[in-house]
């Protein structure tokens, strides 16, 4: 067992598994890892024994390169097994992007929450639905430029696209639900923030808990407003989340999250991100105590480096999440439009 780093966390697994490897992580669960052509530039796949093959655990993004990956998966580590059932966390594209061509290929069906095959397939069907002029006027409403707006509705979403056709059916997953996987029982936990009902799966006999990206190690999980959910309160639920887990998962449990390295330490991680989303809503509070601000505004408050197209468009509705959580708590108001710019100001 490894030390515990200055956070609490613990990490029995120090390197991920190479391409084209598995790592055995509890007996009969294996971590593959698969390479994202972002910042974040994997993802992690978990695969589960399950009679003569294995139950897929997410699929990485819809490109060439991920294909050629599980392919070197099938011919090598996986060599002469079956994929028995493919588990979808949750719509985001590096988690399902892969999902139709796995599913048309390797004759898999496809288990996922309706809200993940209904989200994705809305974004399958309408790959260029951010050039719309709603979502144009959302971003320049709250203070992007027409410019910057331009880049981030055609640039910034792009990743969107990269999702293979899903199947025509699937098999719905709902929380609360006990899958019976390889003899084993696993617990169907969902969580909102991050995504809406994401999957996450607990075994107790394995000692796992499969966190999708709800609770992730060294970074914080994206928490966002859309144009579509304007008035949403993401962060809200989030920190609803973070609440729940430690309550429903034993102390001592390895967590395999959707990115970075496998760890124990679950309360201490829910602990901390509520911290930092906290820090996060101290900054905006600072901010806007000297006037108001527009949501552009505040992106260089929350983060202070360059960031590139798809970097700003997560940004600007992650600053959003935490606006619309402290006007909820009554921390932020509304102030008067200034030039059609909707801005928020101190409360007080």
């Amino acid at each position: 067992m490894h030390a515990p780093d200055p956070h609490g966390l613990i990490f029995p697994f120090p390197e991920p598994p190479v391409p084209g490897q598995l790592i055995e992580v509890a007996p009969g669960i294996f971590w593959a890892r698969i390479a994202l052509p972002f910042r974040l530039d994997h993802v992690n796949i978990y695969l589960i024994e399950d009679g003569d093959g294995f139950a897929v655990i997410d699929t990485g993004i819809g490109d060439e390169a991920t294909k050629q990956a599980w392919l070197a998966l099938m011919a090598g580590a996986l060599a002469g097994k079956r994929l028995t059932r493919l588990f979808v966390t949750h719509f985001h594209p590096d988690h399902i992007g892969l999902a139709g061509w796995l599913c048309e290929r390797f004759g898999t069906p496809l288990l996922t929450s309706q809200t993940g095959y209904l989200g994705c397939l809305n974004i399958s069907l309408s790959p260029g639905a951010s050039e719309a002029p709603v979502y144009k006027q959302f971003y320049q409403r709250h203070g992007l430029s027409a410019e910057v707006t331009q880049v981030v509705s055609t640039l910034g979403h792009g990743y969107l696209r990269q999702v293979t056709p899903l199947p025509p059916t699937f098999t719905r997953v709902v929380a609360g639900d006990v899958l019976r996987i390889g003899g084993r029982d696993f617990f169907v936990l969902a969580g909102d923030g991050h995504a809406p009902e994401q999957l996450m799966f607990h075994c107790p006999e394995a000692n796992v808990f499969l966190a999708a990206d709800q609770i992730l190690a060294k970074i914080t999980p994206n928490i966002s407003v859309w144009a579509v959910d304007a008035e949403g309160d993401p962060l809200g639920l989030y920190l609803r989340s973070l609440r729940a887990l430690p309550q429903a998962i034993p102390p001592g449990t390895l967590v395999l999250p959707g990115h970075q390295l496998p760890f124990y330490g679950l309360a201490e991680r829910c602990a901390a991100l509520a911290a930092h989303h906290g820090e996060r809503c101290r900054l905006i509070a600072g901010a806007v105590a000297k006037g108001p601000h527009s949501v552009a505004e505040l992106v260089p408050v929350m983060f202070t480096r360059p960031l590139d197209p798809h970097q700003l468009s997560f940004a600007f509705s992650e600053v959003f999440a935490h606006v619309n959580a402290m006007l909820r708590l009554g921390e932020l108001r509304w102030a008067e439009p200034q030039g059609g710019i909707m801005k928020v100001m101190a409360a007080g």
